[in-house]
């Protein structure tokens, strides 16, 4: 009931204005008394980040916090597919008629969230990111980047009492896609949404910020820029979502919806490109 009062008096308010807010007050210095009490509200484990509570100057630099080297192992098999978040398992599967159902009587329209018609139905997974979870976003298999754009738009929350109230809610909200060619000559759309409270997203393949004014931006690096396998990606400024994406049949799911998983931990295995 909580949720669902939020998300109803959020669509009575500037939710872009307040987000940018948010972003200010989250990386103002005065923003440090605030650490300790969101720890203890949400349950952070601290215990694999770099630095203690104490070393983080505002609430931006907890949320955006770096892991001690191996916190995250990342898994080598030769078909892996690995999770570029910690996070939870909302949605997975092959799309149907071009979409996915994220909650009850919703449903991810792909072709909304991309800006574009893909070819044929896909294999989609969305992952959720909590305020206890870790932000960063890595990259899920290794490849190049070849193509991002930006898309401005709206803040929803993504909790899921949003997505059962909002239609059509990711496709809605400010996002970055990026297009990955992988190794297996598959390619992977990576979108990274925004929501209610993030301040700002960045990725790896462009200076442009998510909420900072800009207007809608793309790029295609020159050359391709090359990835790793679990190298970083990108960086929520506080939480949101992670859509992953790929043309029918060169994806295999390992995992289920519900199911928290771990950046670096295999969630699928992929097939090479026919």
């Amino acid at each position: 009931m909580k949720d669902a009062l939020i998300v109803s008096a959020l669509s009575l308010l500037p939710r872009n204005t307040l987000a940018k807010g948010m972003g200010s007050m989250a990386r103002a210095s005065a923003s440090r008394v605030l650490t300790r009490a969101f720890v203890r509200a949400y349950g952070v484990d601290l215990s694999e980040a770099t630095g203690s509570i104490d070393d983080y100057p505002t609430l931006e630099a907890l949320f955006t916090r770096e892991l001690v080297p191996g916190a995250r192992p990342v898994c080598g098999d030769p078909d892996a597919l690995v999770s570029p978040v910690d996070g939870r398992v909302a949605a997975i599967g092959r799309t149907d008629g071009g979409g996915i159902e994220v909650a009850p009587g919703r449903t991810l329209d792909l072709a909304a969230l991309l800006g574009r018609e893909p070819s044929g139905e896909h294999d989609v997974a969305v992952l959720y990111l909590s305020p206890t979870d870790y932000h960063r976003v890595h990259v899920p298999r290794e490849g190049t980047v070849v193509d991002w754009d930006y898309v401005p738009g709206t803040l929803w929350p993504v909790f899921p009492a949003a997505v059962r109230r909002v239609d059509g809610l990711f496709a809605k909200n400010e996002r970055f896609r990026v297009g990955l060619a992988t190794d297996l000559g598959t390619r992977l759309e990576v979108v990274l949404v925004g929501a209610f409270g993030v301040g700002r997203i960045e990725v790896c393949a462009t200076d442009v910020l998510s909420n900072a004014g800009a207007g809608p931006a793309a790029g295609t690096p020159t050359p391709p820029l090359p990835v790793a396998r679990g190298g970083w990606l990108g960086t929520f400024h506080l939480g949101s979502t992670v859509v992953l994406a790929g043309p029918p049949g060169s994806i295999d799911w390992e995992v289920g919806v519900g199911e928290h998983v771990r950046m670096g931990e295999r969630i699928a295995s992929v097939a090479p490109s026919p």
